[in-house]
């Protein structure tokens, strides 16, 4: 069975026509195809670079690939058709090439300071470890391994980084001897310092990044992951701590307060950011299209944060779009999504692996 789709696509901007055959698109027609959707804009389909299927609501590991897959195919609906899992304390590896899941980029499990991190989520190792548990989880993984850069400290009542800068910067190129690329999990100033120094290939959150970071970042091609949705939930947090840790409690609330002026100033610098929510854990699936616009409401314009949710964000993890034999996942919008972002909250029509899902 063949399709055939018409209709504006991006991100060229042109009308054209599009057969897919299988999981594979051509612009070459094909006798028989059945169209399946005509006019709109096309999108490749688009991408949450960083989620958690092995998490569940409430910071619990999952128990089953049963519910991996119910999670993944919650932002299938919503047109997410490539996930990038920022760590997982469950292995699924059997949704990798299933039909009717997205697309998949893993890391192994977080690896992690023994008592910093979510309990029952990570690996927690010393420093004397951490290269070691980095090979280990690159393993796990299908390209990614993922970092706790920093965490609440008890001992000094706010932020610090999970190891010094030498066993980070070892944790780095371990990855890299592994085959993988690193992502970090950072919120302090000092941490996301010492990681992007380290060589580290993605920066989650990064609340803590100064404008001379930034530079850096866009020197070495750094990624950023902002993931706005998890900082907007950063009062809740300081609500929390306060009485027992007040200074973690405001720098929390002061990190989400210049965040959206920090995405900008990366975006204006040439970082490459990309969407991920964050879901799994505190953050529901399913809710792409809100961060995009949280992006949007920080200054970004519309056509780059579509960049950042869909083509660029796929040729970074290697899911190619809607080229000349790319995959044949597609998302289709009644209206131009560059003139107004909010019709990513409703898509006419989703493609995934060559089938039609909606």
């Amino acid at each position: 069975m063949a399709f055939h789709v018409r209709g504006t696509v991006l991100p060229d901007g042109e009308v054209r026509d599009l057969w897919l055959v299988g999981d594979r698109v051509t612009y070459e027609p094909v006798a028989g195809a059945e169209t399946i959707s005509d006019g709109g804009f096309v999108v490749p389909g688009l991408v949450d670079a960083h989620c958690h299927l092995g998490i569940a609501f409430g910071a619990k590991p999952i128990e089953s690939v049963d519910q991996a897959r119910e999670l993944a195919v919650i932002d299938r609906d919503v047109g997410v058709l490539a996930l990038r899992d920022a760590g997982s304390p469950f292995p699924y590896p059997e949704l990798d090439d299933e039909p009717g899941v997205p697309r998949l980029a893993r890391a192994g499990r977080h690896v992690a300071a023994p008592r910093r991190y979510l309990r029952d989520i990570g690996v927690e190792v010393a420093a004397d470890e951490v290269a070691a548990a980095v090979t280990e989880q690159a393993k796990a993984g299908t390209g990614w391994v993922k970092l706790v850069g920093d965490w609440i400290d008890r001992a000094v009542g706010d932020l610090a980084p999970s190891w010094d800068a030498a066993t980070m910067a070892a944790a780095v190129e371990a990855a890299h001897s592994a085959g993988a690329r690193a992502a970090v999990h950072t919120f302090s100033e000092e941490g996301v310092e010492i990681m992007v120094k380290a060589g580290v290939d993605s920066v989650e959150h990064g609340t803590g990044l100064t404008l001379d970071l930034i530079d850096e970042m866009a020197r070495r091609g750094t990624a950023l992951v902002p993931t706005m949705i998890n900082i907007r939930t950063f009062g809740k947090i300081a609500d929390s701590a306060r009485g027992k840790f007040d200074g973690y409690a405001d720098h929390m609330v002061a990190l989400r307060d210049r965040f959206p002026s920090v995405v900008l100033a990366a975006h204006e610098a040439g970082v490459p950011i990309y969407i991920g929510t964050d879901a799994g854990g505190g953050i529901r699936h399913g809710l792409a299209a809100e961060e995009m616009l949280y992006l949007h409401e920080a200054g970004i314009p519309a056509a780059d944060v579509l960049a950042a949710a869909s083509w660029r964000a796929r040729d970074w993890l290697g899911f190619p779009g809607l080229v000349e034999g790319g995959l044949a996942d597609l998302v289709v919008y009644e209206a131009d999504p560059r003139a107004d972002l909010r019709v990513v909250r409703a898509p006419r029509r989703i493609v995934l692996r060559g089938a039609v899902v909606k």
